[in-house]
Parts: C-alpha cells; sequence; structure tokens
C-alpha cells in the first residue's frame, strides 16, 4: 500500500464566513465521504488557516487558494484517484475547486 497526499485548491468559504445551516451541510457531505472512504483514509487533514508563500531570494509572494490536505492509501494512483470521485470539494461543477492527489515516496 502506498500513502498519497490530497491537496485541496480553490475559493473555498472558511465555515466563520458560513451560516449554521451551510455549515451544517458541508460537514454532512464531508463526513459521509470520510465515511465512504472508510480505513483507505489514514489522515482526515486539516482546513489551512493563516499563510504565506517564501521565495529562494529571501522575499514573500501571494500565497495559493491551497485549502487544506488528506493522506490516503491505496494500491496505486489510479485507485487513489478513485477515492475522490464523489468528493464534496469537487461537487461545484464549475472547475473553480481541485483535488491534486500526490504519491508519498518512502524515504
Amino acid at each position: 500500500m502506498s500513502r498519497f497526499l490530497a491537496l485541496y485548491r480553490g475559493p473555498a468559504t472558511p465555515p466563520s464566513e458560513m451560516s449554521e445551516e451551510a455549515v451544517k451541510k458541508s460537514m454532512g457531505e464531508w463526513h459521509a465521504w470520510m465515511e465512504n472512504v472508510g480505513s483507505a483514509l489514514s489522515d482526515p487533514g486539516a482546513p489551512c488557516g493563516a499563510r504565506v508563500a517564501l521565495k529562494d531570494d529571501g522575499t514573500t509572494a501571494e500565497p495559493t487558494d491551497q485549502n487544506g490536505y488528506s493522506i490516503v492509501e491505496a494500491t496505486d494512483l489510479d485507485a487513489a484517484k478513485s477515492l475522490f470521485e464523489k468528493h464534496p470539494f469537487l461537487s461545484e461543477g464549475k472547475g473553480r475547486f481541485a483535488v491534486e492527489v500526490f504519491e508519498l515516496i518512502p524515504m
């Protein structure tokens, strides 16, 4: 089994700016996805908060719209990709959100 890092990117609205009803709906969708993935979800991850992008010349840049991460276990990249087919972050359908999946190479 390999481990895969999923990075969530897109203009997500922070829960602090959502109605209580919208937060409940969103969290319900996330919990349903986590239950569906089951034991393949080795680390549910966390949302991202304050951020800074550091450059190799000592300056800073505008950080990306990175919103969070999760770690899953799967036999290969295709199997890992299939775990995100019904992920709530990909439900809008307008191309503004993405889940990037990377295999974590053992060192």
